[in-house]
């Protein structure tokens, strides 16, 4: 190559970096405002100077005013006149903002994000010693914040999409839980804070549904969603391994959200799920919509699933062994042999649109 040709990759490779930088500043500026409440007080308000801020949030003024002023030249806020002396200056969340930053319920909700890389960090020298090992990071190494944050960003969908548009695509999944005599059961396997059990029985309002976790603290995470949502009647939510073969019951829909690639033994979780689907019952897997297969560019969203591999799922997957060491990046052939090895005939991709998730349906 060209000296000038390599000269112009080193200049296009420094100012990628330092974009790369200025996300990361952005993503954790983004956590301190989600954490601290800055942003609630900010859409409550029409704008606010750094003293009114601090004192909706009970926080420090200097700290408070640094934030804002932060924001603003990433781009978050906006200030309405940047030549008053510092205290005085009013800052404002722009409408198109709102949403994003303060909507749970909202598929637009992103903040959370911020949260889920702020956890995938926190053990991040566990993680190198990892690297040098070969061994994992258990889950609970990540903390409030992964655990949190993967329940937040999820949520919207799974209150609002997983029993209205998704399992819908499954005609017959579809008519049996909304039938009720007998009412149909559901296993949700690796149900995480349980907002996946709370949508499905939000719209099918007869069915019975069991969440499986490993995670001791998101078990009572939740138990405590479930019993503010009131479905402590009809969801119940255990401690237990998906893998594990005394795991028993007779399911209707047996479904697996975003984390069979997390699992060490995916394997013995997917034939789990065939023995409590039995005959007549159904699988569903929901996982990460990557390529088909590995190319340098990857497709629209394995830089990000390929982030996620490399700081939290890869490690968390091996943290047991012997271990499948299966990443984020789980391409539809990887859980094809999956379903296969676990006793399944065949799998089929589900026609639902989805930015993120690739929809299968095991048959059993």
């Amino acid at each position: 190559m060209a000296q000038r040709a390599i000269e112009r990759q080193q200049e296009q490779f420094v100012e990628d970096v330092l974009g790369a930088i200025d996300g990361a500043f952005t993503v954790f500026g983004l956590y301190l405002g989600d954490q601290l409440g800055f942003y609630d007080a900010l859409a409550d308000a029409a704008s606010l100077i750094p003293g009114e801020l601090a004192t909706r949030t009970d926080t420090d003024e200097r700290y408070a005013r640094e934030w804002l002023e932060q924001q603003t030249v990433a781009g978050v806020l906006e200030v309405d006149d940047e030549t008053r002396p510092a205290a005085d200056r009013r800052f404002r969340l722009p409408d198109g903002h709102v949403e994003p930053l303060t909507g749970e319920d909202s598929l637009e909700y992103v903040v959370p994000l911020a949260q889920l890389v702020a956890g995938a960090v926190a053990p991040l020298h566990d993680v190198l010693d990892a690297y040098r090992t070969g061994e994992g990071v258990p889950y609970g190494a990540y903390g409030r914040d992964l655990r949190e944050g993967q329940a937040r960003i999820n949520r919207s969908s799974f209150l609002r999409l997983l029993g209205s548009e998704w399992v819908p695509v499954m005609d017959d999944v579809h008519e049996r839980l909304g039938g009720g005599d007998p009412p149909a059961r559901v296993a949700d396997v690796g149900c995480g804070a349980g907002y996946s059990c709370i949508g499905l029985a939000r719209e099918y309002p007869t069915v019975e549904i069991d969440g499986f976790d490993l995670d001791e603290a998101s078990v009572e995470l939740a138990r405590r969603n479930v019993s503010a949502a009131g479905l402590e009647d009809r969801v119940r939510i255990h401690h237990q391994d998906a893998s594990d073969a005394d795991l028993d019951g007779d399911y209707d829909l047996v479904l697996a959200l975003e984390c069979v690639h997390d699992m060490s033994d995916p394997v013995g979780a997917l034939a789990t799920m065939r023995r409590l689907a039995g005959e007549d019952g159904a699988v569903l897997v929901v996982d990460e919509r990557v390529g088909e297969s590995f190319t340098a560019e990857g497709n629209d969203v394995e830089w990000m699933m390929y982030g996620w591999s490399i700081l939290h799922c890869l490690p968390v997957g091996m943290a047991d062994q012997p271990s499948a060491a299966t990443g984020t990046v789980m391409r539809p052939a990887t859980l094809e042999s999956y379903a296969a090895d676990a006793g399944f005939d065949g799998v089929e991709v589900l026609p639902v649109e989805n930015v993120f998730f690739r929809f299968y349906r095991l048959d059993p």
